[in-house]
């Protein structure tokens, strides 16, 4: 039997991401994207409340607390005799990351400690990094100018010199890139191995040969950083390699690309706190306006803009349960790459759709920034994108349905 409401367990922590949400987010939010690169302090005090609750509940606020398929009561390994399935840090994650950004998409990216690098770093990283990236904020890099949604393109190169990697290449569009502790760095350290060269590196942001380029303006997410990086002569001692240093062409670069088994549950979170933000006020401006939503009748039957509120609600309840199943399967170590891109592809896809109808069933009032809608609208476009975009999450799906390589259906 499949039980589709939030397990009971996590319900206090939903209860205060929302009231994070209502009390600090939301009331901010117009503020820090109008003040882009502004740097948002309210947010600093939110760090140690953030770790109470990761340690006080035993899961995760953020992005740090995500963990490789946390099976178990306490996290880790479980035990012998657990049976049935678990619900952990990943679903606790996702469901805390969607009250946040139904608050503000781009202050929750900004918030300290809770980058995506972080996932990466949950993802393949050893019991002791583990231990010693405990507690960093950690942006992502791996978007390049020649290597986007491809991330096997990558040209950036990471060449062995004693204990140390010398990294050389650029890396753009990288979230929290300058406010983070660490980025980490996806590079090839063997290109004539191709995709099973890449690995990914944890690069402090002091280090010398990470040159900041430029901060990005953008469309939306204004309250988070984007920055873009050179990396010269970038040294990063071999410890700092995440997972396997082995290159291993039978096995690709599936260590890597682990992160996205974590992360891509994560994007669609944040698609769905956005785009539920976006609903909840169309059903006060509907209401307000004497529309009544009965969900008793056929929406044949109801006035069009209420037909069309259902509908999205509708759309809305089916990407969340993609989520809960991506997450809940990587808690359970079930191999979940196929159906984080699902989660990924339709709650971008719903998110972006749902935010722009909001703005056109609420007319002029959804067109004026004196309402968020305007923005939310703005906000959910990069959920489409980034993580991998629309197309290529489709590409990742046929391809694991049909049993066709990357070569073989681009």
């Amino acid at each position: 039997m499949i039980n589709l409401e939030y397990p009971k367990k996590f319900k206090p922590l939903v209860s205060q991401a929302n009231m994070v949400a209502q009390e600090l987010l939301r009331p901010n939010s117009r503020k820090y994207d109008i003040a882009e690169h502004e740097y948002p302090v309210e947010l600093d005090m939110l760090r140690s409340l953030i770790e109470g609750m990761e340690d006080g509940a035993g899961m995760g606020a953020g992005a740090a607390g995500v963990g490789k398929g946390d099976a178990s009561e306490n996290g880790g390994a479980p035990k012998a005799e657990e049976t049935g399935t678990k619900n952990g840090t990943n679903l606790s994650t996702a469901l805390s990351i969607i009250e946040m950004c139904w608050g503000d998409t781009g202050l929750l990216l900004t918030m300290p400690g809770q980058g995506l690098g972080n996932s990466a770093i949950a993802a393949v990283a050893n019991e002791e990094q583990l231990k010693r990236f405990k507690g960093k904020w950690a942006a992502m890099a791996i978007t390049e100018p020649e290597a986007g949604s491809d991330s096997a393109s990558i040209r950036t190169t990471a060449v062995k010199d004693g204990d140390y990697y010398v990294l050389n290449g650029e890396k753009i569009f990288v979230t929290s890139g300058e406010r983070a502790d660490v980025v980490v760095v996806w590079a090839n350290v063997d290109p004539s191995a191709g995709r099973a060269g890449i690995k990914s590196f944890v690069v402090e942001r002091d280090n010398p040969g990470l040159k900041l380029d430029r901060l990005e303006h953008k469309l939306g997410i204004r309250a988070s950083d984007t920055a873009n990086f050179i990396l010269q002569d970038c040294r990063v001692h071999k410890d700092n390699l995440l997972g396997d240093p082995e290159v291993r062409t039978d096995k690709g670069f599936g260590g890597v690309m682990q992160t996205f088994d974590n992360t891509r549950p994560l994007v669609a979170a944040m698609a769905l706190g956005c785009s539920r933000a976006a609903l909840d006020e169309l059903r006060t401006l509907l209401t307000d306006a004497g529309f009544e939503i009965d969900y008793d009748r056929p929406t044949a039957h109801q006035p069009g803009a209420v037909a069309e509120f259902i509908e999205l609600e509708a759309d809305w309840e089916a990407a969340l349960l993609l989520t809960m199943q991506a997450a809940w399967m990587a808690d359970n170590r079930k191999p979940n790459s196929v159906h984080a891109s699902m989660a990924k592809a339709k709650a971008g896809r719903s998110g972006t759709d749902i935010t722009l109808r909001a703005v056109k069933l609420a007319g002029s009032v959804g067109y004026s920034e004196n309402e968020l809608l305007e923005k939310w609208s703005r906000d959910s476009k990069i959920l489409d994108i980034f993580e991998g975009t629309q197309q290529i999450q489709l590409l990742i799906i046929a391809r694991q349905l049909l049993g066709k390589s990357s070569s073989e259906l681009k």
